[in-house]
């Protein structure tokens, strides 16, 4: 479907698209050009490489279809120098109204140079949250005539802890046209959005994979922190009964350390480390070992070859983190031999649910994300201003997520764990490993 035949856009913007190859609407333009065009505020949630940043240089391109007066009426924002300068020469690409000048603003030594392109006139603003701020507090940057603002890759931006500067630049515009697009959306990016962006509409598009990848019946639990995590995994390790041989992926030694101290704070001889090399850890120099070793339940492995790792007779894994490498956890879950009880388990922040997503494209299917159990206990974010860390009991989320829905348990049933009822019936089979 030509961009002619589905929306009102400038003829010679619908030539340009076409000479450098956008012949055709993605699923996320189609979705959203409209209601962009239309004024209203968009929560665009997709893939990267889907579309979401052309969809909106198309939309500025198209409105400004005038004489423009310098004064900055579009601001985007984007996580770093790169994003910046990449959005910067995709407007120069696809701009041919010469009179409209595009300013980009980033780190760099010295705010003297962006300064003065802003004075020169500047219709879009293409920044870095913080290097936007720290100029508009010099009186640099107009935001009086501001009509479009725009967030891109929102998901990094809180990554890398730039919400504050959002939300102080939003403040600090009149009125606006607000569109955020991102490959996830989380609790912390409502948190930033929340206080401008009042009823958006939310849009979410998923691109499936051309080759499906096969692999063992997954679950995902969805937890504020790392310390959040550390609760989960004790929480776990006390069903004896269930959970009776678990080998748990983490990326690095540290972290492998850290989890073994976890668990063997309450059980001192149940947790080991692959080919530990510290003498002060319980040191399992193979799989094999750790299966015939009826004391050990829990096995840490950190820098793993799996091609040498024969996993088919362990009931459970779990990725306490995701490796930086998607392939590596792809070959964890990857199913091999049908026969296999073997059930994957992976922990993820809100700031890892973007690469669950990349796993989730690349394999073809969505992991669900499980309930997390009554009785966990959620690590409060430390803050500044106090150092110790608080507990405080689980709060539900007003936030919709994927898998079942799960009741409130009676006692008697309490380490259910609210998996789904596949999932339990699947979970009960193993009592076998016991």
């Amino acid at each position: 479907m030509a961009w002619s035949e589905t929306f009102k856009l400038n003829k010679q913007l619908i030539r340009t698209l076409t000479e450098y190859g956008y012949t055709n609407p993605t699923e996320v333009q189609l979705k959203t050009l409209k209601r962009i065009i239309g004024g209203q505020d968009i929560i665009a949630i997709g893939a990267n490489g889907c579309g979401k940043t052309t969809i909106y240089i198309i939309s500025v391109l198209n409105r400004m279809n005038y004489a423009p007066d310098g004064v900055p009426k579009v601001l985007i924002l984007l996580p770093d120098k790169e994003g910046v300068l990449s959005v910067t020469e995709q407007f120069e690409q696809l701009n041919r109204n010469k009179a409209v000048s595009i300013v980009g603003l980033y780190a760099a030594p010295g705010t003297e140079s962006q300064m003065n392109a802003l004075a020169d006139g500047a219709d879009i603003v293409v920044a870095t949250p913080d290097r936007a701020r720290a100029i508009y507090l010099k009186l640099g940057l107009n935001l009086n005539k501001m009509e479009l603002f725009i967030i891109d890759d929102a998901d990094l931006i809180v990554k890398q802890g730039l919400q504050l500067p959002v939300a102080e630049l939003a403040n600090s515009i009149t009125k606006a046209q607000h569109l955020v697009f991102s490959s996830v959306m989380h609790s912390r990016i409502e948190k930033m959005i929340a206080p401008f962006m009042k009823f958006p509409t939310l849009i979410e598009v998923q691109e499936e994979a051309e080759i499906k990848i096969e692999t063992f019946e997954q679950i995902a639990y969805q937890v504020p922190n790392f310390g959040t995590k550390l609760n989960l995994l004790s929480l776990f390790m006390q069903d004896e009964e269930l959970f009776t041989k678990v080998v748990i992926f983490v990326n690095t030694r540290k972290t492998a350390e850290k989890v073994y101290k976890s668990i063997y704070r309450r059980e001192k001889n149940m947790v080991g480390i692959l080919n530990s090399p510290s003498i002060e850890f319980k040191n399992i120099k193979s799989v094999h070992e750790f299966i015939d070793n009826n004391e050990i339940r829990a096995l840490i492995i950190y820098n793993e070859n799996l091609s040498s790792l024969q996993l088919g007779d362990i009931p459970f894994i779990i990725n306490f983190e995701l490796p930086e490498d998607s392939s590596n956890f792809i070959e964890r879950v990857k199913l091999i031999d049908i026969t296999s009880d073997l059930l994957p388990i992976t922990f993820i922040t809100d700031l890892e649910l973007a690469e669950l997503r990349k796993i989730e494209q690349i394999i073809g299917k969505k992991i669900p994300i499980a309930e997390l159990p009554d009785d966990l206990i959620i690590e409060a974010e430390k803050s500044k201003s106090n150092s110790e860390t608080k507990l405080v009991k689980k709060a539900k989320s007003a936030m919709l997520v994927a898998g079942e829905a799960f009741h409130q348990k009676k006692p008697e049933n309490a380490k259910t764990y609210n998996y789904s009822s596949g999932v339990k019936a699947k979970m009960n089979k193993k009592k076998k490993h016991g």
